[in-house]
């Protein structure tokens, strides 16, 4: 694989990198406690082993815990590869009054066409 082809690989957004610190499984299993402090302050970690991002820790509560979601969606929206919508709500969108009396396809076709 090219130089290139390994960095096309191993893209990220950058607002998802600034956001999360990168540890690898060795240094986390010697600082733990540290990167816990840092979770517990509301920071995010990915976990790395060897080069490649293997686990994310979060603060409790940042995970998606809508169950109607499915996970692969999720991961998806994580990547930000999608963006998930919001629920829908029949109060968002109230219902609007018809522009026209209910016709039959054909009456409608004959007031278009006029006399012939």
């Amino acid at each position: 694989m090219t130089e290139l082809a390994t960095a096309l690989t191993l893209v990220a957004t950058r607002r998802y990198i600034d956001t999360m610190k990168t540890v690898g499984v060795r240094e986390l299993k010697n600082r733990l406690s540290e990167y816990l402090r840092h979770v517990r302050s509301g920071e995010g970690v990915l976990v790395t082993d060897r080069g490649e991002v293997v686990a994310e820790l979060t603060p409790p509560g940042n995970a998606a815990t809508d169950a109607s979601v499915p996970p692969g969606l999720v991961a998806l929206a994580k990547r930000s590869l999608v963006t998930l919508g919001a629920r829908s709500d029949a109060n968002l969108y109230p219902r609007l009054p018809r522009a026209s009396k209910r016709h039959r396809a054909a009456q409608l076709l004959d007031e278009e066409r006029g006399p012939r």
